[in-house]
């Protein structure tokens, strides 16, 4: 399990620096809201299933040998009333909304294209948005 440490401070308006292990990033709020110096959060979790999505068909693809050349995957997140929805009626209220358009590049035939679209539900991100999460907090 690696630890993300994420640190916001007074001074810098939504500015917010992700560090893991070696790696910085920084995320914020667009103006005028903030100052741009990053993605929003959002974006960050948009990126994360893009980039879980793309690793687990690569990975996939791989192992069967099959001539995927590149994915490409574009997603937006929007939050729209449940009634506008053609889903369950057991949902109320303002429900998230991610769109995920995917597309495979390479010699693939119709049943290798279908194969990794279904792979693309599988990967780990996907399967925890779709699944019930829990956030233990401990305050300090």
């Amino acid at each position: 399990m690696s630890t993300i440490t994420v640190t916001g401070t007074s001074d810098s308006k939504y500015e917010t620096r992700i560090t893991n292990g070696r790696h910085t990033i920084v995320a914020d709020e667009p103006e005028p809201i903030g100052t741009d110096l990053g993605p929003n959060p959002y974006d960050f979790l948009l990126s994360a299933l893009g980039a879980c999505t793309s690793i687990t068909v690569f990975m996939y693809a791989g192992r069967k040998g099959w001539p995927l050349e590149q994915i490409q995957i574009e997603l937006s997140h929007d939050r729209v009333h449940a009634d506008d929805l053609e889903q369950s009626e057991d949902v109320s209220g303002l429900v998230d909304v991610i769109e995920r358009k995917i597309r495979f590049e390479g010699p693939l035939d119709n049943d290798q294209r279908e194969r990794l679209a279904y792979i693309a539900t599988r990967c780990p991100v996907h399967k925890t948005l779709t699944t019930p999460t829990v956030i233990v907090d401990e305050i300090a």
